[in-house]
C-alpha cells in the first residue's frame, strides 16, 4: 500500500514573511527550514521524504487582519505555484469547493520542499452551510459544531472585548482542521465512489494512505486539534506553549504563584482566550519552551508537559566583523546627526556614541523597562564619574535604544527617534515615554554633558525601510555594542539569541528560559563574559538594578579600553547562540510527531 507522511506546523502567526521580530512566525519558520535541512542531510532518513506544510492566516489587503493595528498582510510572492496534482493539490481544491479560501505556495530548502498553505478567515459569514438540517453561514456552523463538541461558549465568547480576535482564532483552527480532516479521509472516499469492491479497491490503492502530524504552536490554533480528536480522526498532536495566558497576566508575579502553587487566575486574563488554550488538554503531546512554562501549565491546567526549547538559526562559524563594524558607524553617524538637527547643539562626534538596546514586545512591567530605566541612571552616574576622573574621554554618550511598538507606523517625522513627537504614540508607548522623561534620561541633555546616557524610546517595527535607522533587525543588533534584557517574565527570550548570532553581548535576567544553558557556555574570558546573568529573582530590587548598571559599564569600559577582550565577548555570544542552534529541538519535535526515534 501507497504510503505518505505529511508534517504540518500552524500557528496564527505564519506567514512566508514576518513583519515581527522573535515572534512565533520566527519559531515556526525555523522548525519548517531546520527539518528540511535535516532531511537534507540525511540526519532525517526517510524512504519517501514527508510533506512538510505550514499552516497560518491569509491577511490579503488591508483591513482583513483581525488586528488593525498591526495591519499585517501575506506577501507569497517569493514563492512557486503549487503543482496541479497529487493529493495536497486535490486536497486545497476541495477545501475552496467547500468554500474555504486557501492561497498555497512552495518554497525549496536545500532542494526539499516546503507548502505554505495560508487561510483567509474574514469571509466566512458569507459561505452558505448546512448543519444538522439548518442553513446558516460558516461562521455560525463553527461555533455551533464547537459547542456541539466541547462546549465552546462562542455566543458568550464572541461579545467580549477580545471577540473578533477569538472568532478568528476559531476560524482558522476549523480550516487548518478541514484540511487535515480532508486530506486524511481522501482516499476512503475515493474508494466509497464505486460499488464494486474490486473497482473501489484498486481506487483506492492509487491514492497513498497519508499520515498527518500536527504541530500547534499556542492558543491561536489549539482548537484544530481538538476538533480533530473530536472526529475521531488518526493525527498525532503536539501542542507548544510558548507562554500561558493567565502567567503572561500575573507577570513578574507568576514565580511567586508557582512557589506558593497558587492556581488562580488573575483579573486580567481573557477567558475566551484561556479557554481555547486548555484545549491543548486534547494533544498527543504537550511541550514548553522553557521549565517555568511547563510549571506554568501544570498550575494553570493541569496538564502534564515536556520542555522542548527553543533554537536559533546559525550555521556560520565565521563573525561577520566588517558587518559588525559597519553597522556601528552607520548607526553612530545616524544619531549624531540627527541630535544635532533636532536640539541645534554641537556635534557629538560619531565615534564617540555607544550605542546599546533593549527589544520586545511593549508590555512594561512584564519586560522589565522599569529597572532599565532606574539601572540608566546609575550608569550616567558611574560614566559622569569615569568622565571625571579622567578614565574615559568627555565626549563619551551612551544612547540605549528601547525598541518597543504597538504596531508599525508610516509617515514619521524627519530625524525620528530622536524626534519623537508625543502625537505619534499610542497606547503604552506614551506612559514609556512619560518614564523617560521623569528620570531626565531624554536626548535634548545629552549635547550639553548634563547626561552621558540616554533612553531613546523606537516605538517602531525595525526595518530597512523603517523611517529611523533604516536598518533590518539583523543590522541593528550587530550595530550595537551590547543588548541588555530585564524581562521580570519570560518564558524564552529569543532576542538574546538574536544578539548573540550577530556576535553582540547582551545582559539578559535570571527569569529568561535559556539562562541555565550559559552554564555550558564555553568561556573566552575569565569573570564576566560575553552574556551577564543579573539575578531579578533572589536579589532585591536595588541589587537588580544596580548589577544591571555594573553590566552595561562593564561592556562599556571593554569596548572603549581593550578592543581585543571586547572582541572575545562578541565571540562567546556568538557561541552561546551556535550552541543552543535548532538541531535537538527538531530531532525531538521530530520524533513527538511522528513516533520516529532519532539518533
Amino acid at each position: 500500500m501507497l504510503e505518505s507522511k505529511c508534517i504540518i506546523i500552524a500557528g496564527e502567526e505564519a506567514g512566508p514573511k514576518s513583519n515581527k521580530m522573535g515572534g512565533i512566525w520566527n519559531v515556526i519558520d525555523a522548525e519548517a527550514k531546520n527539518l528540511a535541512n535535516l532531511i537534507s542531510k540525511g540526519i532525517i532518513d526517510e524512504q519517501k521524504v514527508p510533506y512538510i506544510i505550514v499552516a497560518g492566516p491569509y491577511y490579503g489587503h488591508t483591513g482583513s487582519d483581525w488586528n488593525k493595528g498591526q495591519n499585517r498582510i501575506t506577501d507569497m510572492s517569493g514563492l512557486e505555484e503549487i503543482e496541479s496534482e497529487g493529493e495536497i493539490f486535490e486536497t486545497v481544491e476541495e477545501l475552496k469547493r467547500k468554500g474555504i479560501d486557501v492561497h498555497p505556495g512552495i518554497e525549496y530548502v536545500r532542494g526539499v520542499k516546503i507548502i505554505h498553505l495560508m487561510f483567509r478567515t474574514d469571509d466566512f459569514c458569507r459561505v452558505s452551510r448546512e448543519y444538522k438540517g439548518n442553513e446558516m453561514c460558516l461562521a455560525s456552523m463553527i461555533k455551533a459544531e464547537a459547542f456541539d463538541f466541547i462546549g465552546l461558549d462562542s455566543m458568550t465568547y464572541e461579545s467580549m472585548g477580545n471577540g473578533m480576535e477569538y472568532t478568528h482564532y476559531l476560524n482558522l483552527s476549523y480550516a487548518i482542521s478541514e484540511f487535515v480532516r480532508t486530506l486524511v479521509t481522501a482516499r476512503e472516499k475515493r474508494s466509497q465512489k464505486y460499488e464494486d469492491e474490486a473497482i473501489s479497491e484498486f481506487a483506492a490503492s492509487l491514492m497513498p494512505a497519508v499520515h498527518v502530524s500536527l504541530h500547534c504552536h499556542e492558543f491561536g490554533v489549539f482548537y484544530a486539534l481538538a476538533r480533530l480528536k473530536k472526529l475521531g480522526l488518526s493525527v498525532k498532536t503536539v501542542a507548544t506553549y510558548h507562554a500561558t495566558l493567565p502567567g503572561r497576566s500575573s507577570g513578574h508575579r507568576s514565580i511567586q504563584k508557582i512557589r506558593e502553587n497558587d492556581s488562580s487566575w488573575d483579573s486580567g486574563v481573557p477567558v475566551n482566550h484561556a479557554k481555547l488554550e486548555s484545549l491543548s488538554a486534547y494533544a498527543d503531546v504537550v511541550t514548553a519552551v522553557g521549565d517555568s512554562t511547563r510549571k506554568e501549565i501544570k498550575l494553570f491546567y493541569g496538564i502534564d508537559s515536556v520542555v522542548v526549547r527553543n533554537g536559533i538559526d546559525k550555521e556560520d562559524e565565521e563573525i561577520e566583523w566588517e558587518k559588525k563594524t559597519m553597522c556601528r558607524q552607520k548607526i553612530q553617524s545616524s544619531l549624531s546627526e540627527k541630535i544635532y538637527n533636532v536640539f541645534d547643539s554641537k556635534t557629538i562626534p560619531p565615534d564617540r556614541i555607544i550605542p546599546i538596546f533593549s527589544i520586545s514586545r511593549i508590555e512594561i512591567e512584564n519586560k522589565g523597562y522599569p529597572d532599565l530605566l532606574d539601572s540608566l541612571l546609575l550608569l550616567d552616574r558611574m560614566v559622569k564619574t569615569e568622565i571625571d576622573a579622567g578614565y574615559l574621554d568627555e565626549n563619551y554618550r551612551v544612547i540605549c535604544f528601547i525598541i518597543a511598538a504597538h504596531g508599525p507606523k508610516t509617515n514619521l517625522p524627519d530625524n525620528f527617534p530622536v524626534n519623537l513627537p508625543e502625537e505619534i504614540l499610542v497606547g503604552e508607548e506614551i506612559r514609556l515615554q512619560q518614564m523617560i522623561k521623569a528620570r531626565g534620561l531624554e536626548c535634548s541633555k545629552i549635547p550639553d554633558g548634563s547626561r552621558h546616557v540616554a533612553a531613546v524610546l523606537y516605538p517602531q517595527w525595525i526595518s530597512d525601510h523603517d523611517g529611523g535607522l533604516n536598518l533590518r533587525p539583523d543590522e541593528f543588533m550587530a550595530g550595537c555594542i551590547a543588548g541588555v534584557f530585564p524581562s521580570k517574565y519570560e518564558p524564552f527570550l529569543l532576542t538574546g539569541l538574536e544578539a548573540g548570532k550577530e556576535s553582540t553581548p547582551s545582559i539578559v535576567s535570571k527569569i529568561c528560559g535559556f539562562s541555565d544553558a550559559l552554564k555550558t557556555l564555553k568561556r573566552l574570558v575569565m569573570g564576566m563574559g560575553g552574556v551577564i546573568v543579573v539575578d531579578n529573582i533572589n536579589s532585591s530590587y536595588l541589587e537588580s538594578i544596580a548589577d544591571y548598571a555594573l553590566a552595561m559599564d562593564y561592556f562599556i569600559d571593554t569596548y572603549t579600553d581593550d578592543k581585543v577582550k571586547y572582541n572575545l565577548l562578541c565571540q562567546e555570544a556568538n557561541l552561546l547562540a551556535r550552541d543552543m542552534n535548532w538541531e535537538e529541538p527538531i530531532k525531538t519535535y521530530y520524533e513527538l510527531l511522528t513516533g520516529t526515534r532519532m539518533e
